[in-house]
């Protein structure tokens, strides 16, 4: 949830930091903080709020020289954001200081033995209670820092990324992950550590991911030690080449990350499935599914696990693999999945859905059924993330970074990747016809195309959301494909605008929802000329005779549903399961002007960070 920064070299550390915290405040921005060594002694500073705010008083209380630290900005877990739980933290001494991404699980009662010994806490945090170890086992078994860290990590239990500085060690960071992603970046004469590689990608193209359970001793003008936090055992580094670029993280002149993002989902999607996807000649190449494709194709049943959008996007994948493949498809939540012993067999396929590739639930889950013998298979964006090393084969979305807290083109692109996957499947086994899975191919390869005609309805929406900004409450409703799309459009409007709203399948709108219906309920309504048609106009009558405002999607030229609507969203025709895809576009786009309209921050929204790394 949080993001973590360091640096050690040859440049002045201080500029560097802030511009990662700028570029990592999507994993947290209760609070920010920064600390640099410079003459001897650690210079800190850090308060409640943004990096913005961080940098207006660090101006004031620090000297910003120096050619080592590191920052962290926060999203809050143990203690209320305030400038006293911000991070850094320091030990007792003040000789050690720490940054902390995770959870400590054991802190009280370790926390307890500490003020037993003489130790003192100034913050409400778990972080504090780490650092006070590590300094309690350094000094009482007169260690390094990096064996104490190591023994202080065996003792608890929980998740984390941590950096540590030692006053005595002027030229050394130690940091060690699991469960929280750490990147370190390796340049001439010089180290960066980041929680992803955006803080660095101007400097160096080369980075050394840490697993889970290592600890890696970084000093200058050595190489990077990387060592097993259990059982002390060296490990040789793998360098990886970034595929990531400086202009892919700028906002690229739009003025939020999010409508940047919006606009750039004809592209990605394309992105996605080119060089997968021949449509003129029938054929969809995915190397993770043809290496296996005795695995899914013999599979009695598929288990898709996943969190939040991607939960919905497992969905649309379960109705599409189902009709295409006739594969029988359970959606978990990776949350309930990994506490509930679910029944897993050996002939199960996992396909676990995260944009991040970090999510802590959907690895736990992952790890569970691999343990039940089961082949699992990974649905995600981030090269080099934590899913993608951890799953047998998998599928990246090639969406490139996704910076906006709400997603929205991970979502599109992860359908369209599950799209792929179908119509594979559905093409080995025969249960669809030449000419449809054909047809499919066609569509699909025109998606982009669509999604960019869907995008000029933006004049349109805006207006919409005008009449709408001040509602209180709102109802998503949709029939087949389109029920996961009301659920997507429900969660983006509370995500960033704060407005109650719910998804409903359409069908169920009897069985409770139409309660809430009056004059002051907007109802938007997916409802484009493909099966289901008249019974979703028979639940628009329904809506309209209880005085429900309607805003309704519809295919291109729609006539029947115009009469009946306040409002209308045309969208281009495609068929029923890629429609999913296209009516997603106006959804994102009315969420995204009644949030800025409400003055809300559409790209950090309160409370939530972009990946969910922390139970």
């Amino acid at each position: 949830m949080c993001g973590i920064v360091g640096y050690i070299g040859h440049r002045e550390a201080y500029p560097i930091i802030i511009k990662g915290l700028k570029r990592l405040e999507y994993r947290g921005y209760d609070s920010a903080g920064i600390v640099l060594y410079n003459d001897d002694e650690f210079k800190l500073s850090k308060t409640k709020g943004k990096v913005s705010d961080l940098e207006e008083k660090a101006s004031k209380e620090i000297d910003n020289k120096g050619t080592m630290g590191m920052g962290h900005t926060r999203w809050a877990t143990h203690g209320v954001p305030n400038d006293v739980n911000s991070h850094p933290h320091y030990s007792n001494s003040g000789e050690l200081v720490i940054i902390h991404n995770g959870i400590i699980e054991n802190y009280e009662p370790l926390k307890i033995e500490l003020i037993n010994r003489g130790y003192t806490f100034k913050s409400d945090t778990d972080t504090e209670v780490l650092v006070n170890l590590i300094e309690e086992i350094q000094k009482s078994k007169n260690l390094k820092l990096g064996k104490a860290v190591q023994v202080a990590l065996n003792q608890v239990v929980g998740a984390y990324a941590i950096c540590v500085m030692d006053l005595k060690k002027p030229n050394e960071i130690v940091a060690a992950r699991l469960g929280s992603p750490l990147a370190i970046g390796l340049g001439e004469n010089e180290f960066f550590i980041a929680s992803d590689a955006s803080p660095f990608i101007e400097y160096t193209n080369n980075a050394i991911y840490l697993e889970d359970e290592e600890m890696a001793i970084i000093r200058l003008n050595k190489p990077v030690k990387i060592r097993k936090i259990k059982d002390d055992q060296l490990v040789s580094p793998y360098i990886q080449e970034l595929q990531l670029n400086l202009e892919q993280i700028e906002k690229g002149g739009f003025e939020h990350f999010m409508l940047k993002e919006i606009h750039e989902q004809p592209d990605v999607i394309k992105d996605t499935f080119r060089g997968r996807l021949l449509s003129d000649k029938g054929i969809i190449r995915m190397a993770g599914v043809e290496d296996n494709l005795e695995k899914f194709t013999r599979a009695k049943r598929i288990v898709i696990v996943a969190c939040g959008t991607s939960w919905h996007a497992g969905l649309v994948a379960e109705y599409m693999i189902e009709e295409f493949a006739r594969i029988p498809v359970e959606v978990e939540y990776a949350s309930e999945f990994r506490y509930r012993n679910p029944i897993i067999n050996e002939d199960d396929v996992i396909i676990a859905i995260s944009q991040s590739g970090e999510t802590a639930d959907t690895l736990a889950a992952i790890k569970l059924a691999k343990e039940k013998g089961a082949f699992v298979f990974g649905v995600c964006n981030v090269v080099g993330s934590s899913i993608a090393r951890e799953t047998h084969a998998g599928a990246y979305t090639h969406a490139g970074p996704e910076i906006g807290v709400a997603s929205t083109k991970a979502f599109t692109t992860q359908i369209t990747v599950l799209a792929l996957i179908a119509l594979r499947l559905a093409k080995e086994k025969g249960t669809l016809s030449h000419s449809e899975y054909l047809r499919n191919l066609v569509e699909l390869e025109l998606i982009p195309e669509k999604v960019k005609e869907a995008l000029l309805a933006d004049s349109e929406i805006i207006k919409i959301a005008e009449v709408y900004k001040d509602s209180n409450n709102c109802l998503y409703l949709g029939r087949g494909f389109n029920y996961p799309v009301a659920l997507e459009g429900a969660l983006k409007l509370k995500e960033i605008s704060y407005i109650h709203a719910e998804g409903y399948p359409a069908a169920e709108m009897k069985h409770g929802p139409i309660a809430l219906i009056d004059e002051q309920m907007p109802v938007i309504v997916i409802a484009p000329n493909q099966n289901h048609y008249d019974k979703v106009v028979s639940n628009i009558q329904e809506i309209k005779a209880r005085s429900g405002k309607i805003i309704a999607l519809v295919s291109k030229g729609d006539v029947q549903v115009r009469k009946l609507a306040d409002h209308v969203i045309e969208m281009p025709q495609s068929t029923e399961a890629l429609t999913s895809i296209i009516a997603t576009i106006p959804l994102q786009l009315l969420s995204y002007h009644i949030a800025v309209m409400r003055e809300c921050n559409v790209d950090q929204p309160r409370n939530l960070a972009k990946s969910v790394t922390v139970e």
